[in-house]
């Protein structure tokens, strides 16, 4: 019974993943035949690579703001959904659609929208005269406005996600709890901070743990609005893994990149695994 499932892991995540670690000691490269044993030759490389470590920080970055704002934008949009109200079920599929709809789509028409001549977000803001129309801000093309945008359109990406999780949190608690503290004058802070959230905490781990996989090990959203340009200021690991060892041919030096991802990976795994346990258990 477990065999199809044993053959698919070690079909198409197994032997990928064993090749990588061969090609990051050897000197492969793409339409070579043979390659040779390397050592920790590429490894060593990288590490000196400036465009690696601003890869890696922005990787850091990347995941760590997306998660912040997909938090507080998912705890928001699953207390305003818990209870009942005409039109739930209408605007729970409208936040669903960024997670549903194919990323690739969705920043597609992101990529029209922050279009540095026919950005309508640029559109608006002149004509409320924020800003001047021949000085208007270029969205992928500074390096912080292109994090920032890359950013908010992976937060959007991934809050319907955390949206559903949360929200099964918050229907999960008695309702009993919070009308106790409601009856003894706890106001809607204060039962948020003090009894909603402490209760949803594993289902919070489990939602920001899974979440940081995501995030760390994505590329799409970068890749189609930016190509981690300006100047590589939006280049994050995997995509740094893509160029060198793909479109650069390098596909030794593209796994031992890929390689790093690793550590992290097993990490958030195994939090994630123990944080699901723990939601089980409560």
């Amino acid at each position: 019974m477990f065999m199809p499932a044993i053959l698919y892991i070690v079909a198409l995540v197994g032997v990928p993943f064993v090749m990588a670690f061969v090609y990051s000691v050897s000197d492969a490269k793409v339409g070579s035949v043979h390659y040779h044993f390397v050592g920790l030759k590429n490894f060593i490389d990288i590490l000196h690579n400036p465009t690696f470590i601003r890869s890696l920080e922005n990787s850091f970055l990347f995941t760590i703001s997306s998660q912040i704002l997909v938090l507080i934008g998912s705890t928001i949009l699953a207390l305003a959904l818990r209870d009942a109200f005409p039109g739930r079920r209408f605007l729970r599929f409208l936040i669903l659609l960024p997670w549903v709809a194919p990323v690739s789509i969705g920043s597609l028409g992101w990529k029209w929208i922050l279009d540095s001549l026919y950005s309508v977000i640029t559109w608006v803001l002149v004509r409320m005269h924020l800003v001047n129309q021949f000085d208007a801000p270029m969205w992928l093309g500074e390096p912080k406005l292109a994090m920032m945008s890359v950013i908010l359109v992976h937060t959007w990406h991934m809050m319907p996600f955390a949206t559903v999780i949360l929200l099964a949190g918050l229907t999960a608690i008695p309702s009993e709890i919070p009308e106790a503290a409601a009856v003894d004058g706890a106001g809607f802070f204060r039962t948020l901070f003090q009894i909603t959230i402490p209760m949803m905490l594993p289902i919070i781990n489990v939602a920001v743990l899974f979440g940081a996989i995501f995030t760390f090990t994505d590329m799409t959203v970068i890749y189609i609005l930016t190509r981690g340009g300006p100047y590589d200021t939006t280049q994050v690991i995997p995509s740094e893994a893509f160029f060198t060892g793909i479109l650069g041919s390098d596909l030794a030096e593209g796994a031992a990149i890929s390689i790093f991802l690793v550590p992290v990976l097993v990490i958030a795994a195994y939090l994630a695994l123990r944080s699901a346990h723990r939601a089980e258990v409560t």
